[in-house]
Parts: structure tokens; C-alpha cells; sequence
């Protein structure tokens, strides 16, 4: 076959939600009359959370159900499947967030062969390639389809790498690695001592893998397989993962390395106990089925596992910070299938994420595929004003216009600067996590004693930084971005997308809320809870408490952080406020656990990355850092700590303020 086998309609995901419903009913559009197309589309989107259970052709009923326009989600399951489409066509970073390949499998079983946007997500792009679905960026396609012209499937390649084009020639990632992988060896590089390099550029030397496809010349832009130091999969992907391989080539499988592959249990210990959060209207059978399949996985190949605790709810901890408190190390790489894999970059080594056929071929083969990214330096200047975390930092930067309009895509994100510095590892990790939000490939900082003082303290690890674990002055980036911190003050972002930030001192209507939740990767490490703490002490030192009607539930990262807190007796200040505590999980910002909302009407603050609709329940999600959730709690609205303590100082004189219940 030359051409592309389009038989079906054209589906339009544009921002009038009466469009879309019309298309679905039959009418075809043409893409002047589509209108604006929707950009930001996410993953959570396309396969909303509950679908995740599926991993065959089951899929292809809930595609886009998760999908809104005009404040509504106009498609409901089954709808795109019945509307017989071939093509989708949507905006700006089409498949954002979450690096579930449940989203481009499902649009497969959907029927859709083609995708066509302004841009992509470095992680949804690849996991299509994987998968056999097309894509382009090409919108003049549009018209040549609905005209009844042939797209030739060679034209639609030709943009693309030479690796991305045989591995889709070939119909996917597995396929290409059966014949092409079955043995590989890191061949690393021996770097030109006259040529200034990053410190990506380093790592990637260290860990490239020749193979017929790929050189070693590692050029951005181009196709590559490096070996990964560790490689980790959680429980959501590792069903899919294992049918995927055991149809491919069969059972048992002969994996590579095993001792350097972890898996994770850790999105959903409480939904048998909070079934309402997930499953409204019947049991969870789906996640206990999927969580069953992971166990049984990692016990038959002998995979090292951190999962569920016995009893009524919890885990061991959330995969990314316990990467960092257990096993990642400076200069090393990590592969993580879910797109927070950067959090470990605080370390100083690579860390990025993929997705499920990328992980399944590089259990089997030990290689990783990537495309050769460019780094972007963002240099954070300056002394770091009281009560400004790296949560606000990272909201500033990406309401930044030039990382908004996708300056980052797929870049490698090296942070910097004075400030940078001064801050420490939880605090860099929080910007490294939140890369996934920035549209990057990876987070990174260099090393310094910071670093080493982490693992000395938190691991009894004493690391000897080594000479080259820097970049080069006068190495190459694409573009640097300069921000002078000491003019920050706390950030939030508004909800539907992490990059609505603003300054909460703009606001002069402050929101109401409902919920409070103080956890994720992101905001459940020690320094988070340290900054949680100085709020929450203040307040229950003045009597005050969680405000009337809003619940306020805090979940740490992982157990190690349970026990940090619970050595300095913050449990205690979290009782005397009326805090309800967690055990470690994803919990809310999956949709999995208590903290996420119920009603459309229900307004949360939380401190984890990111809001897109329906992420966390169907209520409205504002983004904010760990003092800022705190104080909202207690103060019934979207406060500051600074805002909290002046309300309090003008409203109570010789007496506690009775802000909360």
C-alpha cells in the first residue's frame, strides 16, 4: 500500500461545542467552517481516567469522551466510534499531559488513522509512531482529503526522522524492535574535548546505542536509542505493556536487566475504599483488575516492586520521588512511564518519560528510543523572596509567553542561576517535575554539594562529583530565558491548563473553595511539608482551623516523608486544624482518591502540576504552592500565607480570628 487507507469523515475537535455535536450527528465540516480549532487538547482528554482499564478495542468507546468545549464535554462514549472517522484535526500541543498511550491505541480502535495538528506533544507523537497512527502537522491536508485525493503515506514521512519513518513503515515500535533490536550494545561516544557541550549532550554520550537506523552522532532532530540506568512502569501501563508483548512474542518473555527495572503500585490504593471518586455508579473492578495484572507481572519476571500497604488504603510511594530518595544518581538516565519522569533531573541525571510500547521495548531489548532533543537554559536570578517556593516558579514560567506558544517542545529544559543555587533538591525537583507541563523532554540542574548532601542525608550515599558532570561554558542552547525571581510573588494557575498562571495578588475576586489538597509528586515531598507545616502551626496557634465547608486533605509523596513529618510532630498541628491525613498515593490529581471533586461546581486549591478538565474530578482546579494551598484552607478562599497573617493581624485584636470551623 502507497497511499493511506482514509475511508471514513473528518472529525473536527474545535472550541464550539455545537459543532461538535453536529458533526457526531452526521454534518461535515469543512476547516473554515470548524472554526478556531481547541489547543492544549490532553491526554486526560482523549482517554479520561475510568478508561484506562481497557487496554484491547474496549478503547475505542470512550475516545475524546473526556474532550470539552464550551464548558461541556460533547462526546459521550461510543459517539466518535459510530461517527465512522478516519482523520482528527486539532489546534496547538495536540496530547499534552499524561504519557497514557491508552490515548493514541484508542483513537486506533476508534477507527481514526490519522491526526493532524498545528503541534504535538514529544510524548503523544512518539507513542502514536509506536502504535502505527499517523500524524501531521500539515493542515493544507484537510482540503486534499475532503476532496477525494489519495495522501501518500511516504509524503506523510518525509518530514519525519528516519527512525519515526521506519518504525511507522514497519507498524510500530515492537515490530521494529523484533527485527532490529534482538541485540544491542551501548556504544558511548568519546567527546570532542574542543567542542562545548551541555550536560544532557554528556549523558546521552555516555548511554547511545548504534544501531542500523541510528548512529551515535546524536543530532537534534534525529532518532536514537540509548541504554537507560533504570527503567520503571506503574500500574496503569503494565497490563497493557504485558498484552501488548505476549501478543508480539509470546511467553515467557526474556527480559534484559531485570535488576535495573522497578516497578510502581501507586495510583489508586484507596479506590476500593473510596469507590464515589472514581466510579460513581459502580464498583472499581477495572482498577483492581488492573492492579492484580501488574502484581502478578512483576512476580513472574522477578521485577523489584514498591506497591499497595495492607489496609485500609495507601502505598509505599509515588514512583518519582521515591526514584530520588532510593535509586537515581547524577549522570545517570531514567525511563519512567508516565511524563513526571523528569522530577529525578534534580539529581543531575536525564529522566524522561515514555510510553507503554516504548517501555515494553525496552524491557526486551535494554534500548530506549528518543529523539535527539536541544536544550532550552532558563536562568533564575536573584535572592528568592520570603514565602516564594518552586512551585511559583514554575507557574511563572509557564505563563510565560514564549514557553506558551510551545518554545519548549521537546526540549531538554536546563535550569540555572543563582537562585537555583540556593534552592534545594525538593524545591529543584518540583521544577524538573513540572517539565511535563512545560511541553519538555526532560528537567536537569548540574550537581553541586547540595546534590551530594541529598544522598549523604537522605540515603547514606557519599557521591564524589565528577569533573564532566557540568555543562561546558560557551556550550549550545536554543534559546535562554532569563527571570529575575526577587521580582516573583505567589503564583497561581487558573483552571483548565497549568499555564493560565498569574500573580494571586491580581486577583481582586478571590475564589471561594471547596477542597484543599496538599499532595502529588509534586507537592507531597519533605520541603512541602515543611512549608504546609509553617502555616498550619501559625493558624492552630491562633485557634484557627480548616474554614467551614472546605475539606483539606494532605497526602504525602512517599513513607519516608510520613515518618520526616511525624518525627517533628506535624501530625499533631495537622489534627489540631481538622486536616484529614493520607497515606502516600497519587490519589486526587489521578481522579483516584479522596481530595477530588464531585460536583462541576466544586472549586479546589491544590499544589499538584496540573488542572486540565476533568483531571481531578469535574470541578474547577486552581494551582498553587504548598504555603498557598495551606492558607486557603484555612482562610476559605485563595489566600497567601502573607494575605492569611494580614487578614488576621487587621481583623483580631487580642483574640484568635474565628476564620474556619
Amino acid at each position: 500500500m502507497t497511499h493511506l487507507e482514509l475511508p471514513g469523515r473528518i472529525l473536527f475537535l474545535c472550541n464550539d461545542e455545537d459543532k461538535v455535536r453536529a458533526q457526531l450527528a452526521g454534518t461535515n465540516l469543512s476547516l473554515s467552517d470548524a472554526g478556531q480549532l481547541r489547543n492544549d487538547i490532553s491526554t486526560d482528554e482523549i482517554t479520561p481516567g475510568p478508561s484506562l482499564v481497557h487496554v484491547d478495542k474496549e478503547l475505542g468507546r470512550y475516545v475524546y469522551t473526556g474532550f470539552s468545549a464550551g464548558g461541556t464535554q460533547p462526546i459521550s462514549r461510543d459517539a466518535a466510534l459510530a461517527g465512522n472517522f478516519s482523520v482528527t484535526v486539532g489546534g496547538r500541543r495536540f496530547g499534552k499531559g499524561s504519557s497514557r498511550e491508552h490515548s493514541p491505541m484508542a483513537q486506533r480502535y476508534a477507527g481514526i488513522r490519522l491526526v493532524i495538528a498545528e503541534s504535538f506533544e514529544r510524548i503523544y507523537r512518539q507513542n502514536a509512531d509506536n502504535v502505527g497512527l499517523y500524524t501531521s502537522t500539515d493542515l493544507g491536508l484537510v482540503d486534499r482529503i475532503q476532496r477525494g485525493e489519495q495522501i501518500e503515506i511516504e509524503e506523510l514521512l518525509a518530514p519525519r526522522d528516519k527512525l519515526a519513518a521506519t518504525i511507522l513503515r514497519m507498524g510500530g515500535l515492537l515490530l521494529y524492535g523484533r527485527e532490529h533490536l534482538q541485540s544491542v550494545q551501548s556504544q558511548p561516544v568519546s567527546e570532542d574535548d574542543h567542542k562545548p557541550l551541555t550536560l544532557t549532550q554528556k549523558i546521552l554520550a555516555r548511554h547511545v546505542v548504534q544501531t542500523s537506523h541510528t548512529s551515535t552522532d546524536l543530532i537534534p532532530g534525529q532518532g536514537a536509542f540509548i541504554r537507560a540506568d533504570w527503567r520503571y512502569i506503574i500500574e496503569v501501563y503494565t497490563g497493557m505493556a504485558a498484552h501488548m508483548m505476549h501478543a508480539t512474542f509470546g511467553r515467557p518473555l526474556k527480559l534484559i536487566d531485570v535488576p535495573s527495572i522497578i516497578g510502581f503500585a501507586e495510583h489508586a490504593s484507596y479506590i476500593s475504599h473510596h469507590p464515589k471518586y472514581l466510579f460513581p455508579a459502580r464498583p472499581p473492578v477495572g482498577m483492581r483488575v488492573m492492579h492484580d495484572t501488574h502484581g502478578e507481572f512483576m512476580k513472574e519476571y522477578g521485577i523489584r516492586s514498591h506497591g499497595y500497604l495492607p489496609g485500609a488504603g495507601g502505598s509505599e510511594g509515588i514512583c518519582h520521588p521515591l526514584m530520588a530518595e532510593k535509586y537515581a544518581l547524577p549522570g545517570q538516565v531514567l525511563v519512567g512511564t508516565d511524563s513526571h519522569t523528569p522530577h529525578s533531573g534534580a539529581l543531575g541525571c536525564l529522566a524522561f518519560g515514555v510510553g507503554t510500547t516504548d517501555m515494553a521495548s525496552a524491557v526486551l531489548t535494554g534500548a530506549v528510543r528518543l529523539t535527539v532533543p536541544e536544550t532550552i537554559r532558563i536562568e533564575f536570578n536573584g535572592d528568592v523572596p520570603a514565602g516564594i517556593t518552586g512551585k511559583d516558579l514554575a507557574l511563572s514560567l509557564l505563563a510565560n509567553p514564549k514557553i506558551r506558544s510551545g518554545l519548549g517542545l521537546g526540549k531538554v529544559f536546563e535550569f540555572a542561576g543563582t537562585s537555583i543555587r540556593h534552592l534545594s533538591i525538593d524545591e529543584r525537583a518540583t521544577l524538573t517535575n513540572m517539565v511535563a507541563e512545560l511541553g519538555g523532554f526532560a528537567g536537569i540542574v548540574e550537581p553541586d554539594e547540595k546534590t551530594c548532601e541529598f544522598l549523604r542525608e537522605r540515603r547514606g550515599v557519599d557521591f564524589t562529583l565528577e569533573p564532566w558532570m557540568k555543562s561546558d561554558q560557551g556550550a549550545s542552547y536554543s534559546d535562554t530565558i532569563v527571570v529575575e525571581t526577587s521580582e516573583l510573588s505567589p503564583m497561581v494557575a487558573a483552571p483548565g491548563d497549568p499555564g493560565n498562571g498569574v500573580p494571586l495578588s491580581s486577583l481582586t475576586d478571590r475564589p471561594k473553595i471547596n477542597i484543599a489538597f496538599a499532595g502529588s509528586c509534586t507537592g507531597g515531598k519533605r520541603e512541602d511539608f515543611d512549608g504546609y507545616h509553617a502555616v498550619l502551626s501559625w493558624a492552630a496557634d491562633r485557634g484557627l482551623k480548616v474554614a467551614d465547608g472546605v475539606e483539606f486533605y494532605l497526602q504525602f509523596g512517599t513513607l519516608a516523608v510520613r515518618d520526616y513529618c511525624e518525627a517533628n510532630g506535624y501530625l499533631k498541628t495537622f489534627e489540631r486544624v481538622g486536616a484529614t491525613v493520607l497515606l502516600p498515593d497519587c490519589g486526587a490529581c489521578a481522579n483516584t482518591g479522596p481530595g477530588a471533586s464531585l460536583r462541576s461546581d466544586q472549586v479546589t486549591v491544590s499544589a499538584q502540576n496540573r488542572n486540565f478538565p476533568g483531571r481531578s474530578g469535574p470541578g474547577q482546579i486552581w494551582l498553587a504552592s504548598p504555603p498557598t494551598v495551606a492558607a486557603s484552607a484555612i482562610g476559605g478562599e485563595l489566600l497567601s500565607f502573607a494575605e492569611l497573617m494580614s487578614r488576621f493581624d487587621e481583623q483580631a485584636v487580642g483574640a484568635a480570628l474565628p476564620l474556619g470551623g
